[in-house]
């Protein structure tokens, strides 16, 4: 048997083990916590750059698009866009004409 002595020094001796084996567990799992974290992270950035560069080729896109484009559809045939706006001020040339003749002729 042994003595009260030898019993705290292995009580001593399994209290440090325990604490040593709870921080090497403690700290193992803080580590892969951080790592999983920083993965996480890693991961998010390279979808957010994945997502701008989609977004900036689709409006290098549409603005090369809209650049070469110099003829405007009107219903199935295209017409020159100068053209259009000539149309567009005579529409409204002949427009404001009416309106001046329509009141000219109502009583006031």
């Amino acid at each position: 048997m042994s003595s009260p002595f030898d019993a705290f020094f292995i009580g001593r001796a399994l209290a440090e083990a325990v604490y040593e084996q709870t921080e090497r567990a403690l700290t193992d799992a803080l580590s892969e916590l951080g790592k999983f974290d920083a993965e996480q992270r890693e991961r998010l950035r390279q979808f957010t750059d994945e997502v701008l560069a989609r977004a900036q080729r689709e409006a290098d896109a549409a603005r090369q698009a809209r650049s070469t484009t110099a003829i405007v559809t009107v219903g199935s045939q295209p017409t020159d866009l100068q053209a259009t706006i000539d149309e567009l001020r005579a529409e409204v040339a002949q427009l404001r004409s009416e309106l001046k003749r329509y009141r000219s002729n109502s009583p006031a």
